[in-house]
């Protein structure tokens, strides 16, 4: 008993008790079922049975003595490791909470669902004890014996299973203490990267006609707990829509927990979601909540969702489906209660058609879809997004706002901007930076706008306003001309230190794509 009171987790608790047990003389099997949510009703063999599908008993742990040396009784994964309340021998004793003792057992007794099993280990009892904390049920201790046992080994058992229960819920009240002190840890993190993305970002800046449409949808869907999905390019801001729908929700006093899906290597995709128990694999030190526990009550913001592998797909088509996770190496279904949004640059209309993506995920994802319009499609809120940027640099940085004159909007509207919003924030902070309190400037920004926006005569530059219009063909050819001059500033490097990509504040994959799109030959040293 010592070492059973001792056990801090509730694996080591229920291993020393059922192995405590089997060590005693004639035992040939213990087992511990504990009350837990239904989780096998569509398989399993007593669902006929099954008054409620609720709830039921589920097999945590069992140890024994066969004398069939190819008999593994510490598996739980068999054909009674679920029992319906109130049904069969263990079921009754969960839930009527009084004990049951069957000795001077035969073996062909119309109870018994394995009589072979009976007469060939040579069993002769049977005893279940409730085990029972403060008056709530938690599960059933039972016991096989190949003797006959009395009223005082009944009453031994008694006492084994009332400090098996005591056990139990302590190390249930450990495992609760220790994941809210994860949680809490994992929460204040996720609150300084909002406070870090609200001091850098701040709301939805614009008052163009695809911004105002974006809003309208924001307050249409953020007091339901409907799935979004938020498409468009890289840098156009799609975290900022979903912290949005967020602080609009109802959940707004919980964390929006974000999870990168395009930085989680493959292996790690389910403990990352689910989280995992101690010992689950390698490295698995301890137990830890996944990222679906942490945003319970919340807002989970799947960014970069096509990058989930199929294998991955279907387990969370059933999390989001079933509002159920089960951590890596635990075998306990644990409810969650979160509100999914999601965000991809990828258009996975066509991943689905290339089967790369599943279609029913995809429908499940798409309830509420939100597109998120490239910075070249929204030009007239440039001078607005510029004049904020400018601010909250000058907030960052504890310096005066430069002031952007016409002919610095002239030049800011050449470019095509194929690093949308978050190149702009880039290109504005540096500026800054430069101005050193004094006028803003960009002549040492040429290689962000390219040789044919830095040399271009102001007067041949449409200035954005009311009545002027570039047209799409201009900006693609300023954007092509842009990214050349990238190409070529960097000898036809796309990828990592030094690359296209970096140069021209974007992703390398977006680059890739937008080259190919426009047709830009590769550049050759």
């Amino acid at each position: 008993m010592v070492s059973m009171a001792e056990g801090r987790t509730l694996p080591d608790v229920l291993r020393s008790v059922v192995s405590g047990i089997a060590a005693c003389k004639n035992v040939v099997l213990a087992r511990i079922w504990l009350v837990e949510m239904g989780d096998l009703c569509a398989t399993c063999r007593f669902r006929e049975e099954c008054p409620d599908q609720s709830r039921c008993l589920h097999l945590v742990s069992s140890a024994g003595n066969s004398s069939d040396l190819n008999r593994d009784f510490t598996r739980i994964d068999g054909a009674f490791r679920r029992f319906p309340l109130g049904e069969r021998k263990v079921g009754r004793v969960a839930a009527s909470g009084q004990p049951m003792l069957l000795p001077g057992v035969r073996g062909d007794e119309e109870w018994i669902a394995d009589r072979e099993w009976f007469a060939h280990e040579g069993i002769r009892t049977f005893a279940a004890q409730p085990l029972v904390f403060r008056g709530e049920t938690l599960g059933v201790l039972a016991i096989f014996d190949r003797a006959v046992l009395g009223p005082p080994d009944f009453e031994w058992l008694r006492i084994f299973a009332d400090h098996a229960a005591v056990s139990i819920a302590n190390a249930n009240a450990f495992e609760e203490i220790e994941f809210l002190k994860q949680r809490l840890e994992e929460e204040n993190i996720y609150l300084r990267e909002e406070v870090s993305a609200v001091n850098g970002s701040g709301d939805i800046v614009g008052g163009s006609a695809v911004v105002r449409k974006i809003l309208q949808q924001i307050d249409l869907v953020a007091p339901t707990d409907a799935t979004v999905l938020i498409t468009g390019e890289s840098g156009t801001g799609k975290e900022l829509v979903a912290r949005a729908i967020h602080e609009r929700s109802p959940r707004r006093d919980r964390p929006m927990v974000k999870v990168n899906c395009g930085a989680v290597p493959e292996p790690l995709f389910e403990s990352e979601f689910f989280g995992h128990m101690k010992g689950a694999f390698t490295g698995a030190m301890r137990d830890k909540p996944g990222r679906f526990e942490l945003a319970n009550g919340g807002t989970l913001f799947l960014d970069e969702i096509g990058e989930v592998p199929l294998t991955m797909q279907a387990k969370l088509l059933r999390v989001l489906q079933e509002q159920e996770i089960e951590r890596v190496g635990d075998t306990r279904t644990r409810k969650v209660n979160v509100r999914i949004i999601a965000a991809t640059n990828r258009d996975l209309k066509q991943e689905v058609a290339a089967g790369r993506f599943r279609q029913d995920l995809f429908y499940r994802l798409s309830v509420f879809p939100i597109d998120n319009p490239p910075l070249r499609e929204r030009s007239e809120d440039l001078p607005l997004l510029a004049e904020h940027f400018v601010k909250a640099a000058a907030r960052r940085l504890n310096a005066r706002a430069p002031k952007i004159s016409a002919p610095m909007l002239r030049m800011l509207s050449s470019h095509s901007w194929p690093g949308n919003v978050r190149e702009l924030q880039n290109v504005m902070e540096r500026a800054v930076i430069l101005s050193q309190g004094g006028p803003l400037q960009f002549e040492n920004l040429g290689a962000a706008f390219g040789p044919s926006a830095a040399t271009a005569p102001a007067e041949n530059v449409p200035l954005l306003s009311p009545s002027g219009v570039v047209t799409r063909a201009e900006i693609k050819q300023r954007e092509a001309q842009n990214i050349s001059a990238a190409l070529q500033q960097t000898a036809g490097k796309i990828f990592g230190p030094g690359g296209a990509a970096e140069l021209l504040g974007m992703k390398p994959t977006t680059l890739a794509s937008r080259i190919k799109a426009l047709g830009i030959k590769a550049q050759k040293d």
